[in-house]
């Protein structure tokens, strides 16, 4: 069946960020190619679940249940995504970049004989010409990623091989509510005559989770730093300014090969994607690989004394000048006007 089929990530009962994401990307796809957009979901007490999952314009669902399957274990998730995706036979198939997905993805790739494309931050629908075939291929998943450190983008097109299948990094597609109530059809998985004993061997004895202290997806003021900042000191004066708005710290990928910040807060095609409501990139010279990863916060202020430097024409405010000079006054002067 010619269709775009998602993997749902759950824990806990509640659908992952990056599952959203991807339904809204399989959307968009599913439409360009005039197909139905299906996903499955396997876990625990997952009653209602559609819920979560069909608002983003799903058609069909399938429902795994089982008190097996939660917390998640390669070997029985991959019987039954395998299952479902031979029986079904889609077109596309979409896993997000998660620890999940990078272990699921290539075991069904390897499973279905099939091509897998990995950490894609861009996916599109188009055809390609096969010059040694004197053919040309119609309606070819797109799967863009970055390669070489960030330096180019690679399009990635898989025309022999079925499905097509890539990994999604969490952040890059919009999360968009397809239809409130949309009629999705449901399909429940009979995970008992699908699993078999040997899917349990590995046995989950303790899990240790810690979260994250750094969450830069939902922050909504961001004041990131580029290797024009010039020192770590520097850098503290951004960490300052963020503290006092009630937002994160950023960096670019040089500021990070710098030194200047840790690497869980870069931001950019190699690091973390953003839309906050505002964005203050102070020393940032604005290369494609920065600017991928925020051009689409709501309001864009650069400070810079390059009055030339790229991220200028993309930002609301532009301010010329040494950071070392216009943070702490930035700071000096919201100590004093805020009440």
């Amino acid at each position: 069946m010619k269709s775009v089929m998602v993997y749902c990530e759950v824990e806990n009962q509640k659908v992952a960020d990056i599952s959203q994401e991807l339904l809204s990307a399989g959307k968009r796809l599913a439409q360009k190619l005039g197909c139905p957009l299906e996903a499955m979901v396997f876990g625990s007490s997952l009653n209602g679940i559609e819920n979560q999952i069909a608002p983003f314009g799903v058609d069909r669902l399938f429902i795994g249940n089982s008190m097996r399957l939660e917390p998640y274990r390669t070997l029985p998730h991959a019987a039954l995504a395998s299952s479902v995706l031979k029986e079904e036979d889609p077109q596309i198939v979409l896993f997000g970049a998660t620890s999940v997905g990078r272990d699921l993805a290539p075991r069904l790739a390897s499973v279905l004989n099939c091509g897998l494309t990995a950490d894609c931050t861009i996916l599109d629908i188009g055809d390609h010409f096969v010059k040694k075939e004197k053919k040309e291929y119609k309606d070819l998943l797109y799967a863009i990623r970055p390669a070489f450190g960030g330096s180019i983008m690679a399009n990635i097109i898989n025309w022999d091989m079925h499905p097509q299948m890539a990994t999604v990094r969490e952040g890059v597609m919009k999360k968009e509510i397809f239809e409130e109530h949309y009629s999705t059809e449901i399909v429940e998985v009979d995970v008992n005559a699908i699993l078999k004993d040997e899917d349990f061997v590995v046995k989950i004895i303790d899990r240790q989770i810690k979260e994250s202290g750094v969450n830069l997806k939902d922050a909504p003021i961001i004041v990131a730093g580029g290797y024009g900042v010039g020192s770590k000191d520097n850098f503290d004066l951004l960490v300052e300014l963020a503290q006092l708005l009630g937002g994160e710290v950023g960096g670019s990928r040089a500021a990070v090969d710098a030194g200047f910040i840790e690497h869980n807060r870069q931001i950019g095609q190699t690091g973390t994607t953003v839309r906050p409501k505002l964005y203050i990139a102070a020393g940032i010279s604005g290369a494609i690989q920065h600017t991928a990863g925020m051009q689409d916060a709501s309001m864009i202020i650069s400070i810079n004394n390059d009055p030339d430097a790229p991220i200028n024409k993309i930002a609301d405010y532009v301010i010329n000048g040494d950071i070392a000079v216009v943070v702490p006054k930035m700071i000096k002067y919201y100590k004093q006007n805020a009440k």
